[in-house]
Formats: structure tokens, C-alpha cells, sequence
């Protein structure tokens, strides 16, 4: 068992000493393992990419050059090799790669107890689908997650005594459940890697933005998620923008009768939060009472608006969900509504539209997240097309995002 230290001097170095000695490198939103997809130099291509053509055979609109298909249904066995049934409400997720040259999709499910949970799909080196299976159980309404630098799967359970359980994609190992970052209505989490902190948000109208401070680091890069600090943001300043102080929170496992986002009356209250993700010291999130997108600066502590389609040149953007980024700056948003979209913030300034789904008017876009080789990405419809829908559909788009 790994040995625990104080983090007070070493939080950084201790941090990256773990992560290259799990054969790990968190770059933007992906992890790398070594001997398997190892990271290349890329540049985005997002800015040049052209207008939405005319839905596909699958039912979706993508640029030129770009290709569909459905890797898994809801209820359906994604392969003959295995005898799972893909999940119902497919929602947050992410990739993994595997030391073979495959990756993984991990998936959530956001179905009431008891049938909620993960499941993963496993892609071979040739992106065939070789495997599926579920890495959390028996749980309550998964909504969204995050990865962590030590490749487990941070999955958030939305509805008033949800938790956070930390998740194994290659189902090693048993799911686990950390108390120590609240117990609220979970959305989505982000770890910064290189100062040791999490931020988490909560989804309902007054929810607020968190921040989670470890007591410990392990010797092998691990953070300590059992004992630390729950702190809430309290924005300093008559605007929504400014700089941010963080307060904490008295009871984050809400044992008493105060709900956590009330238990510090001066901290700022969230018109939902949604997507979170860390990308080269900003944390992304999304807003959907006011489809806002917001940056946090670590190191300044500066709250801004990255996006509010009232203001914006291009509001093209509605119904703001999931997010990801690219090791390359871009950040992608998902639709809960809105057009059915997922739309990119490029880091040349322009808001480009990537993917629409058609006629899945009573479903929303959920989980995107980049293989590790930056060529493909992953989504799904989380209740699929039609009136009423016919059931979730998880999606690959292949092309030219990155040259």
C-alpha cells in the first residue's frame, strides 16, 4: 500500500514523480500510457474545417472529410465478444489508453437507483470494439465525472445525497466512494494536476462551483481523496467576473440538515453547473440557467466569461452540457437541446459547430471525449431519435481535427 506524505512543500513535484511512475502523462484531457498511444505533436484544425453537411446514414451532420459510426445502442451487446448490454441514458465520459495500443470509453448512466452506474466499451489498436462491460453498479443518476493523472474515472451522481466514486476503466478494481468531496447534487469533476487540487459543480439553480484541498499526496503520485478540505467559491465582486476566494464548507457530507451549497451563506450561487474539465491552468465550465461558458484561472484565481450567447458574435451555442478539451486548446461543448450539437471554442477565437444529430429533438448530446490519438471522437445521444425516443445511441466520428 502506497505510503502517505504531507503535501505542503512537494505538492507539484510529488504529483509528477507519481505520474511517470504509473507510466502516466496527463496532457489537456487525455492520458497517455507508456508503450501504448504515445502522444504527437499536433496542431488544431478545428478553425478550417468547413460547414455541417447533410445528416449521414446515421442520422449526423459533420464536415466535409469526416466520417460516422454507432459503436453501441442502449440494451444492445456492442460486440459478440462480450454478452453486456450497453447502459440506458448514456451520458458523461471519457478515454483511456491502454498499453496495447487499444483505449477505452467509459461511459455514464443516468438512471435512478438502482440502476445507474459506468460502463466501458474496449477498442482494439485498429479501433474495433473487442469488449464490454460495466465498472460501477447499483448506483443513482451518473451524470457527468472526470479523469484523474493516475487513470481511474471520477463518476458524480446527481441528485441530493449524491457522491463521487472513483472508477477502474479497465475493471480491475472495485469502485470506490469519496465522501470527502461532498455529498450534493454532482454534476462534473476536474483535477488539476499540477497543484493537487479538484473542482467540482452541482446541478441545480443555486448550485455552486467547489473546490476540493487533499490533506496528503501518495508516495506514488495518487491524491489523497478521504481526507482534505471542501472549499466553496465566493466571487469577489458586484459582476459575475472577478477574483474568487474559496471558504469551507463545515459539513461537506451533509450529515446535518443543510444542504452543503447552503452551508456558507456568502459563497456564490451557480445557475447550474455542468461540464468541468481542466485544460493548461484554466478550469472550463458550463452554466445551463444562463448557457454561459466560464474560465477559472488557477494561478490568479480569476473567475471570467469565456461565452454568453446574449453578448456573443456567434451564439450559435445553446443548451450547454458536457464539455472536453484538447491538448491542442480547443474546448468542446455539448448540447442538451439546443441544435443537438457539439460546438468548439478554437483557440484562434472562432465558435465552430463540429457534430449535429438530427432528429433526436427529446434526447441530448452527452460524453465527448477524444481518443488518444486525437483522430477520433466519441459522443452519445442520450436517449436516441424519434417521439417517443427510441434509446441511447454512443457514436465515433473520425477526421481531420488535428493536423
Amino acid at each position: 500500500m502506497a505510503q502517505r506524505r504531507s503535501i505542503t512543500m512537494t505538492r507539484r513535484e510529488a504529483l509528477r514523480r507519481g505520474m511517470l511512475g504509473l507510466g502516466l502523462v496527463a496532457t489537456g484531457g487525455h492520458l497517455y500510457a507508456c508503450g501504448g498511444n504515445e502522444p504527437t505533436q499536433h496542431f488544431s484544425n478545428l478553425a478550417n474545417v468547413g460547414p455541417l453537411q447533410e445528416p449521414d446514414e446515421n442520422g449526423v451532420r459533420l464536415p466535409e472529410g469526416f466520417t460516422s459510426r454507432i459503436v453501441a445502442r442502449t440494451l444492445r451487446e456492442p460486440t459478440p465478444a462480450s454478452a453486456y448490454r450497453w447502459h440506458l441514458f448514456p451520458d458523461g465520459g471519457a478515454t483511456f489508453a491502454a498499453d496495447d495500443g487499444g483505449w477505452v470509453y467509459v461511459s455514464n448512466s443516468e438512471v435512478p437507483a438502482p440502476a445507474g452506474g459506468v460502463s466501458a466499451l474496449r477498442f482494439n489498436r485498429f479501433a474495433e470494439v473487442v469488449d464490454a462491460y460495466p465498472i460501477l453498479s447499483g448506483t443513482n443518476t451518473n451524470c457527468a465525472g472526470g479523469v484523474t493523472p493516475w487513470g481511474t474515472w471520477l463518476s458524480c451522481e446527481e441528485y441530493p445525497r449524491g457522491l463521487v466514486w472513483e472508477c477502474d476503466p479497465f475493471g480491475r478494481q472495485p469502485a470506490e466512494a469519496h465522501l470527502a468531496l461532498g455529498v450534493f447534487e454532482h454534476e462534473a469533476v476536474a483535477v488539476d494536476p499540477f497543484n493537487g487540487l479538484l473542482y467540482l459543480t452541482e446541478d441545480v439553480s443555486d448550485g455552486r462551483l467547489y473546490r476540493y484541498v487533499p490533506d496528503n499526496i501518495f508516495d506514488d503520485g495518487r491524491i489523497d481523496l478521504d481526507n482534505g478540505t471542501l472549499e466553496v467559491a465566493r466571487v469577489l465582486s458586484d459582476t459575475d467576473e472577478g477574483p474568487v476566494e474559496w471558504l469551507t464548507v463545515p459539513d461537506p457530507t451533509f450529515s446535518g440538515d443543510t444542504p452543503t451549497r447552503l452551508q456558507v451563506g456568502n459563497s456564490t450561487p451557480f445557475r447550474g453547473g455542468e461540464g468541468i474539465w481542466y485544460s493548461n491552468g484554466v478550469i472550463y465550465f458550463t452554466t445551463k440557467g444562463d448557457d454561459r461558458v466560464w474560465t477559472y484561472e488557477v494561478e490568479t484565481s480569476q473567475l471570467a466569461i469565456l461565452y454568453d450567447p446574449t453578448t456573443s458574435d456567434t451564439p450559435i451555442l445553446t443548451g450547454v452540457d458536457n464539455l472536453t478539451a484538447s491538448d491542442q486548446g480547443d474546448i468542446l461543448v455539448a448540447e442538451d437541446g439546443g441544435d443537438m450539437e457539439i460546438v468548439a471554442f478554437v483557440p484562434t477565437g472562432e465558435i465552430v459547430s463540429l457534430v449535429q444529430v438530427v432528429g433526436h429533438e427529446q434526447s441530448e448530446v452527452a460524453g465527448p471525449a477524444f481518443d488518444p490519438s486525437g483522430t477520433r471522437l466519441y459522443f452519445s445521444s442520450q436517449r436516441g431519435a424519434g417521439s417517443p425516443p427510441t434509446g441511447g445511441i454512443t457514436y465515433e466520428v473520425t477526421g481531420p481535427f488535428f493536423v
